[in-house]
């Protein structure tokens, strides 16, 4: 008799191309094929983080107060606003204001009407996942890094600081489906010892996660891993950055930050689309080693009788 997660990694398996028609990508994501030129200045970035990050306000403010919120000159947006492939700021703002009004069409609750700040919490993750599902529209990308991610033996999971917890929930669930999982949650020299370990023993991808704040020893553990020779998968709330430089690929996510510390509601759906797709990568391996497991936890008595 088989377990639930082996009847759900049967039933599971992740349909390549768009077998739902959607309208229109998230918008983090057309926000980031926008503002997607590789030499931009450390201050137009931060020009397209704040826009990125501040959407549906950024959109309508003048070039004097964005230019005042970012922290940067005016002249500094309208040369953003040219290298971005505009005429000038009036023509990006447009631009923005079409995006932002696309994503207030969606039918999301007016702010008056958003309840107690608990109720707008959910609401927020609510919104994180609606354009989490737009980016799956096209589940290619996740389809071929789960393969790239199960075929990498070991395969490095790296989380610090506040992620380690989903780094430590993906290994935890990795494990049942790979022979060889390898958990980094300390930075500095010891993740660089782990790391270049792992690229001697055989291993060719990294999964790295990084919310916010976002450490330091991060993008040193990511350097060192592309340093040695390892590709690197990154789970982020950042459409951009240096982090974001680094990682082969990168899925960014929406993270809840209306309470005092953030909700990851969308990147745990990430997570659990990754590991599906490392399922599908190799079914008969996924049914041995969960039948194997689930042996071995009912010779142990792992878990309660439900």
């Amino acid at each position: 008799m088989s377990s639930p997660q082996q009847a759900r990694a049967q039933a599971s398996a992740i349909t390549s191309g768009r077998a739902v028609p959607e309208t229109e990508a998230s918008p983090t994501s057309r926000l980031r094929t926008l503002f997607d030129r590789p030499r931009l200045s450390p201050g137009q970035r931060r020009i397209a983080q704040y826009l990125i990050e501040h959407l549906t306000e950024a959109a309508f403010l003048s070039i004097t107060d964005l230019a005042d919120r970012v922290g940067v000159s005016q002249p500094s947006v309208t040369r953003f606003a040219s290298a971005v492939g505009f005429s000038g700021y009036p023509a990006l703002r447009e631009q923005l204001q079409s995006i932002a009004l696309g994503t207030r069409g969606g039918g999301a609750p007016a702010e008056e009407n958003r309840g107690n700040e608990l109720q707008a919490a959910v609401d927020a993750e609510i919104e994180n996942l609606e354009n989490l599902r737009r980016d799956f529209a096209d589940a290619d990308r996740v389809i071929d890094v789960g393969r790239k991610l199960a075929a990498s033996a070991p395969l490095t999971v790296l989380g610090l600081r506040i992620s380690v917890s989903l780094a430590e929930y993906f290994a935890y669930a990795a494990r049942r489906v790979h022979p060889d999982v390898r958990l980094v949650t300390r930075g500095g020299t010891v993740a660089y010892d782990a790391l270049l370990q792992s690229r001697e023993a055989g291993g060719t991808w990294v999964l790295a996660f990084s919310m916010p704040r976002h450490a330091h020893e991060t993008l040193g553990a990511v350097r060192v891993a592309r340093g040695a020779g390892l590709k690197v998968a990154l789970i982020t709330d950042l459409a951009l950055g240096p982090l974001v430089d680094e990682a082969d690929v990168t899925f960014a996510t929406g993270t809840g930050s209306r309470l005092v510390f953030d909700s990851y509601a969308a990147p745990g759906v990430m997570c659990a689309a990754l590991l599906q797709a490392m399922t599908d990568a190799d079914p008969e391996r996924t049914q041995a080693r969960l039948e194997e497991y689930e042996q071995v936890a009912d010779q142990h008595q792992f878990f309660l009788r439900d």
